[in-house]
């Protein structure tokens, strides 16, 4: 139990800090937030290689969705952006902070594929409205991107939980062949 309020704190914390900072034009200190919970959240795992595997998938899914919904023309960032057309590097750092929790903080949403897909497009765009509200990010078109990041993250959440408990089965497979 003291993990899982330790990964749901840390992680609180880290996106509080990555919004902020990216709103206030200096992402780099989101970004350090990030690492530092990503840090404890892996020193705190029982497997902390199948973990480190979870996060770089999160962040190459996360990559590619939020770099589609700027090409899509459906948000606009005003810091960290690296590439022009991609999406800036504390928002995939955010993808990578918010996978800490499949395992941890929010193991309850494999119970169930559609409570996953609800929570995706209930909790998706409500974190994108409490990011807009503090100028981390504009929404374009504000209703249809956030019907668009609803059913992105209601896809995207259930996939993201499959994939944590594939990548979590197979080092417990490895290990118990050792």
């Amino acid at each position: 139990m003291k993990r899982v309020i330790v990964n749901l704190v840390g992680f609180k914390a880290a996106w509080t800090a990555v919004v902020l900072s990216a709103a206030a034009g200096a992402p780099v200190f989101g970004a350090i937030a990030v690492a530092v919970a990503i840090g404890v959240h892996l020193r705190s795992s029982d497997n902390a290689e199948g973990e480190a595997r979870l996060l770089l998938v999160a962040a190459l899914i996360g990559l590619a969705w939020e770099s589609w919904l700027v090409q899509a023309g459906l948000l606009q960032y005003t810091s960290g952006v690296v590439v022009p057309g991609l999406a800036p590097y504390w928002i995939v750092s955010m993808w990578v902070l918010f996978a800490t929790l499949l395992n941890a903080g929010m193991r309850w949403l494999r119970r169930s594929k559609a409570v996953a897909a609800i929570a995706g497009a209930i909790g998706g765009p409500m974190a994108f409205v409490a990011g807009a509200s503090v100028g981390a990010v504009e929404l374009v078109s504000p209703t249809f991107a956030l019907i668009c990041i609803g059913i992105g993250w209601a896809a995207l959440l259930p996939l993201m939980v499959q994939i944590a408990v594939r990548l979590e089965g197979e080092d417990r497979l490895v290990e118990q062949s050792s």
